[in-house]
C-alpha cells in the first residue's frame, strides 16, 4: 500500500489490499474500501468515500471543492459505491450544504472526461459516457444511460432505465423507461432493448408503452394524461413510478417529438 512515489495523507483510511499507483495524491479525510485500484496521477481530495473493488483510472480528480460561488467551505462528501469504474480524467466534485454529498451508486461506469458536479445523485448501474457534463443537483436513476457529450442542466431528474442520446442538451426531466433524443430533447419511445436485457417481460414492456402512448401520443396535456393513466391503467410498480416522477418534476418533463419541432 505504501507506494514510494505516491502521497497518502496519514489521516486517510485505506483498506489493506488497495493498490495505489505512483504519482497519485490522497488527501486527509478519505476512505477507500477493499480491492480498489487507484491509477497513476489520480487526485483524491478531502471528503471522498470510495467503496470496495472500484477502479479509478489515471488523471481522475475525486472530491474537489464545488465549482459553486455559494460554497462556504463546509464539510461535505463525494461518495462512490462498490464496483464502480471511473475512467481517465473524470472530475467529481463533493457536495454543498444543500445535500451534503455528491453520490454515485454501485456498479456504475463513468467514462473518460465526464464531469459530475456538486450534489449530483446517481443511482446504481448507471452509465455516464465520455464527455458528459452534469451540472449541480442532477439526479440520475438506476440503469440510466447518458450518451457522450450530453450536457445536463442543474436540478434535472433522469428516471430509472432512461436512455439519452449522445450530444443532447437536457433542459427538462426525462421520465423512467424512456428514450430521449432530438433537439429540443423529446420522447422518441421507450428503452425496450434495455428493459429486455434487464429481465422485463413482454407484457410489462407493453404496459409501459401503453402508459407513454397516453402521455405523449394522444394529444392530452400532462395533467389530463396523468388523470387518465391513473383511472384507466392497472396500478403497478412501474405505473406508479412513472406517475410519481411526473408529479414530482420541478422542471417539467420533456415533450413528445413531432416533425414540426
Amino acid at each position: 500500500m505504501n507506494q514510494p512515489l505516491a502521497y497518502v495523507h496519514p489521516g486517510a483510511k485505506i483498506a489493506r489490499n488497495v493498490v495505489i499507483d505512483p504519482f497519485t495524491t490522497i488527501h486527509n479525510n478519505v476512505e477507500i474500501g477493499e480491492g480498489t485500484w487507484i491509477g497513476s496521477n489520480v487526485t483524491i481530495m478531502e471528503g471522498a468515500r470510495i467503496g470496495k473493488n472500484c477502479n479509478i483510472f489515471p488523471g481522475a480528480v475525486i472530491s474537489a471543492v464545488p465549482q459553486d460561488l455559494k460554497f462556504g467551505g463546509e464539510e461535505s462528501l463525494a461518495v462512490i459505491g462498490d464496483n464502480t469504474t471511473i475512467r481517465e480524467c473524470v472530475t467529481i466534485n463533493r457536495g454543498t450544504v444543500a445535500s451534503g454529498q455528491t453520490k454515485i451508486g454501485k456498479n456504475c461506469l463513468i467514462m473518460a472526461t465526464a464531469h459530475i458536479a456538486h450534489d449530483c445523485h446517481i443511482g446504481d448501474n448507471a452509465i455516464i459516457v465520455n464527455g458528459v457534463a452534469l451540472a449541480g443537483h442532477v439526479t440520475v436513476g438506476n440503469f440510466a444511460i447518458i450518451g457522450g457529450l450530453a450536457a445536463v442542466h442543474q436540478f434535472i431528474s433522469i428516471g430509472d432505465h432512461a436512455m439519452i442520446s449522445g450530444g443532447s442538451l437536457v433542459r427538462k426531466d426525462v421520465p423512467p423507461f424512456t428514450k430521449a433524443a432530438k433537439e429540443p430533447l423529446s420522447y422518441v419511445g421507450i428503452n425496450s432493448v434495455g428493459l429486455r436485457r434487464r429481465g422485463f417481460s413482454t407484457e410489462k414492456i407493453r404496459e409501459i408503452q401503453d402508459i407513454y402512448r397516453i402521455l405523449y401520443q394522444k394529444n392530452y396535456n400532462t395533467s389530463q394524461a396523468v388523470s387518465i393513466i391513473e383511472a384507466e391503467m392497472e396500478a403497478t410498480t412501474e405505473r406508479d413510478e412513472i406517475l410519481d416522477f411526473i408529479r414530482n418534476s420541478s422542471r417539467g418533463i420533456m415533450k413528445g417529438y413531432t416533425s414540426s419541432l
